[in-house]
C-alpha cells in the first residue's frame, strides 16, 4: 500500500516565555495556526520490518535519527506491528525556520499510518506519542488553531478567527530553537497572559502578535529585522517572527494584497517567500 500525505507548516501569531522548568523546558503561552506550505510525505508499507526515511536535497546526519522515521517506529512498536515502512518526504517547508516542518512530518506519520493500518487509535493516543517526539508533534495532530500552553502541549481551540492570507519571507538563515531559548534572558516568571479573544477583524489578530524570542534572533541576524519592515512597507497590517525564527510572516486582509507584495519580496536574492492561509481540520491531510 502506497498513499501520499501533505504535512503542513505552522506559524505562532504569539510566543510568550513565562518561564524555565526544572526539566529544562520552558513553559509558554502561544497562538498557533496551521498554514498551506506543504511538505509531501508518501507512505509504502512493506512485508519486513524496518523503517526507511529518504528526503532529496536535505542531508540526514546519520548519527541523528529522523523524526518521521522515529514516528513511524513509536507507533508500529506501540500497534505491536512487525510491518516496515518506506517514507519519502518531497520538503518544502525551510529547515530550521521556525515554520514547524519536522513536527508537522513527525504528527503526519503518526495520524498516516494510523489510517493506513486501520488502528483506530485517538487523537489523545497520537497526542500523547508526539509529545515525546517534539512538543509541536501534538498541535499539529489537534488540526485547529490553538491557545497552546504548557510546553505548547496542552491545547485550548480558538475559535473565530478571521481568513486573512499571510506573506511568508524565510531569508536563508537557519536558527538553532535550543540556541534562541538558550540565550534568552528571563527577568521573572509570568503567569499573567490569558487566552485571547477574537472578532472576525484583521485588527483583532495584529493586535496580538508578539514574540518574546524574536527580540533574541533579530540580535545576532539583522536580515530578519529587515524583512519586517519591509513587509510593513509593502502593506502589510504586522509583521512577526515566527517560533525561533528565521522565518517572517506579514499579515494582509486579502490574497491580491498578499500576492502583490509577494512580488516585491522575491526580488531580493535568497530570500524564499511564500503567500499561504490558513489551514484548519482534523486528520492526515490526504494528497
Amino acid at each position: 500500500m502506497i498513499k501520499t500525505y501533505l504535512a503542513p507548516a505552522k506559524i505562532n501569531l504569539c510566543l510568550h516565555v513565562l518561564g524555565k522548568r526544572a526539566d529544562g523546558y520552558h513553559d509558554l503561552a502561544m497562538l498557533m495556526q496551521r498554514i498551506s506550505l506543504y511538505d509531501r510525505i508518501t507512505l509504502r508499507l512493506t512485508a519486513g520490518p524496518g523503517v526507511t526515511v529518504r528526503c532529496a536535497g536535505v542531508s540526514l546526519n546519520p548519527e541523528q535519527e529522523n523524526i518521521a522515521a522515529l514516528a513511524a517506529q513509536r507507533l508500529l512498536a506501540f500497534a505491536g506491528s512487525s510491518i516496515g515502512v518506506d517514507i519519502d518526504i518531497d520538503k518544502q517547508i525551510p529547515v530550521a525556520a521556525g515554520l514547524g516542518g519536522g513536527s508537522s512530518d513527525a504528527a503526519t506519520v503518526l495520524m498516516a499510518l494510523n489510517e493506513m493500518l486501520d488502528l483506530k487509535l485517538s487523537t489523545q493516543v497520537l497526542q500523547d506519542l508526539g509529545v515525546k517526539l517534539g512538543a509541536d508533534v501534538p498541535f499539529f495532530i489537534y488540526g485547529h488553531p490553538a491557545w497552546a500552553t504548557g510546553i505548547g502541549d496542552v491545547l485550548q481551540r480558538i475559535e473565530k478567527l478571521p481568513p486573512l492570507w499571510y506573506v511568508l519571507v524565510n531569508p536563508g538563515i537557519a536558527v538553532s530553537t535550543a540556541w534562541a531559548y538558550g540565550n534568552l534572558r528571563l527577568t521573572s516568571r509570568r503567569d499573567d497572559h490569558k487566552i485571547p479573544r477574537f472578532s472576525s477583524t484583521l485588527d483583532s489578530v495584529t493586535a496580538v502578535l508578539h514574540n518574546d524570542l524574536e527580540e533574541v534572533t533579530v540580535g545576532q541576524h539583522s536580515e530578519i529585522g529587515k524583512v519586517k519592515r519591509r513587509l510593513t512597507a509593502l502593506g502589510a497590517a504586522g509583521s512577526l517572527m515566527s517560533g525561533s525564527g528565521s522565518t517572517v510572516f506579514g499579515v494582509f486582509a486579502g490574497k491580491a494584497e498578499a500576492e502583490e507584495a509577494a512580488v516585491q519580496l522575491q526580488q531580493k536574492p535568497g530570500w524564499r517567500v511564500f503567500v499561504v492561509h490558513p489551514v484548519d481540520g482534523e486528520g492526515p491531510i490526504k494528497c
